[in-house]
């Protein structure tokens, strides 16, 4: 797929999957030709670093991503030894990811900060600097290091990227992240908007390194794919929980008339078929190059294809049918 600028073409291993079925499916994205395959760690569902070591160790080449580890459920030096574990083992195809994790669930779990910034700052500060193989004494907000160090520190420390949408935290990505990972409904004017943000957090930080930008974006190659995303988007929308998202877009006080009159039903019924197209990759085969396409134009390094909740594992090969 030609667009001008080089970038890869990702899949998710879904959380809803068992795990004994993650090395056939890690094997099959890599021969269908896949550049990067992400996993993720929800709660209650399956663990991030144990799904991305069985990625790894079942195949050869593919890059593999974690998106995201909730940055307070573990010690940063943990997070680091099991990173500089991967990152020895499988050298340059390891991507982990850092996310403040949903507030419920660390609630649920009492794991939530005073501060979910601070928390997401201390632990990625921390853990960047063990991973360079530090020795680091930190008394900060949430995180208390005394004379920390890794026995065995990866020569190649990997990047870390931050799972982030609002502002500050994009800010925040800038200044001390490698990268950052888009949930899904990143519309290519969003992902615009988020290069901004990410800029003005590395101009503060006197950083000049390449931020890599990963973009998770729900994808249904069919000719009803629309009316398949329709419910899912409806919901999304009426929950408020992507309004960071969809705001670039000009629609949110459109969405907010809707939401407060109707809700979910209305949404699902009067959303026009533009708004899903910017927040998905949906449609025939031609639609959802071209939607790939303009979210590697507005910044994007990497889109990585999830399929709806609900497919089964075949997704993955109408995926590399299609679009590969």
């Amino acid at each position: 797929m030609e667009t001008g600028k080089e970038f890869n073409l990702g899949v998710m291993f879904r959380r809803e999957h068992a795990p004994e079925q993650l090395p056939d499916f890690a094997r099959r994205a890599e021969e269908a030709g896949f550049g990067e395959l992400w996993v993720v760690e929800d709660c209650f569902y399956t663990s991030g670093i144990a799904s991305a070591a069985t990625a790894l160790a079942y195949t050869d080449s593919i890059i593999v991503g974690l998106g995201i580890m909730p940055a307070v459920v573990r010690n940063p030096v943990f997070a680091a030894m099991e990173i500089a574990t991967l990152a020895r083992l499988y050298p340059g195809r390891f991507l982990p990811g850092f996310g403040h994790g949903v507030a419920g669930w660390m609630k649920q779990i009492g794991a939530f900060p005073t501060s979910q910034l601070k928390a997401l700052e201390e632990v990625v500060v921390t853990v960047h600097r063990l991973l360079r193989g530090d020795i680091v004494t930190f008394d900060g907000t949430e995180i208390h290091l005394d004379q920390t160090k890794l026995v065995h520190p990866p020569q190649q420390p990997p990047p870390l990227s931050l799972g982030v949408r609002g502002a500050k935290s994009l800010a925040l990505s800038g200044r001390v992240a490698d990268g950052t990972i888009l949930a899904e409904y990143a519309a290519p004017e969003y992902v615009a908007w988020v290069r901004e943000q990410i800029k003005t957090g590395q101009k503060e930080a006197g950083r000049t390194a390449p931020h890599r930008l990963t973009v998770f974006a729900f994808t249904c190659v069919d000719a009803d794919a629309r009316q398949q995303l329709r419910p899912l988007a409806a919901a999304a929308l009426a929950a408020g929980k992507i309004d960071a998202q969809i705001a670039p877009l000009g629609i949110l006080p459109k969405v907010q008339e809707l939401r407060e009159n109707g809700g979910k039903q209305r949404l699902e019924e009067e959303a026009p078929d533009a708004w899903l197209d910017k927040l998905a990759i949906v449609g025939r085969p031609a639609e959802c190059v071209q939607a790939i396409h303009r979210l590697v134009e507005a910044g994007a390094d990497t889109v990585v294809l999830v399929p709806l909740p609900g497919k089964s594992l075949n997704e993955l090969d109408v995926f590399a049918r299609h679009l590969l």
